[in-house]
């Protein structure tokens, strides 16, 4: 019987082939974070949320479809449903980091989109001492069945009102309307 006995250089091969493999392992691809180049809309949105969900203040809410309204004084059971169009419209997304146009005071902020295909056209951010005093945002979109236009206003601890018109083509125009104004 006959053994195989491998030559150095053939050792030598292989402990290379060991050391190439391991080393293989520790390459990892660089992980870049992306920090929020605008004002985080949906991060905003979502801490005060869970801050009206613990402080569950009762809420004079009016509805109103095409001129007709109906108020009632109640306690909101999900605040991230009810701000759900504010936080929908953050517009810290990396593929329009160069979409919008930017203006910045210490107590303002104001971003408003370049391209036309951009859902969210503007956000105004108005700010007192550093702290946010009220946000506006206005959403529209367009194609060939309808068009959809949303202004969303908001102000902690005081109110916020979505009003959005529809208008889809042979069936026609819609308005809706929702205000809140907190009462605790």
């Amino acid at each position: 019987m006959c053994w195989y006995k491998p030559s150095s250089i053939q050792l030598l091969l292989i402990l290379n082939m060991i050391i190439l493999i391991s080393g293989l392992q520790a390459c990892k691809p660089d992980v870049k974070v992306i920090t929020a180049k605008f004002f985080d809309v949906k991060g905003f949105f979502e801490a005060d949320s869970a801050r009206l969900m613990k402080l569950d203040p009762i809420v004079k809410k009016t509805v109103s479809h095409n001129g007709k309204a109906e108020t009632k004084s109640l306690h909101i059971k999900n605040w991230g449903s009810e701000l759900s169009l504010f936080i929908n419209s953050d517009i810290n997304k990396p593929a329009w980091h160069d979409g919008y146009t930017i203006v910045e005071t210490p107590d303002l902020m104001r971003y408003t989109a370049k391209e036309p295909d951009l859902k969210t056209r503007e956000l105004t951010i108005k700010k007192q001492g550093g702290k946010v005093q009220s946000i506006t945002i206005v959403n529209s979109t367009k194609n060939l069945l309808y068009t959809n236009t949303e202004k969303l206003y908001y102000r902690p601890d005081s109110l916020y009102r979505i009003e959005k018109t529809q208008h889809v083509r042979l069936i026609g125009t819609n308005n809706y309307k929702i205000e809140g104004i907190l009462l605790q």
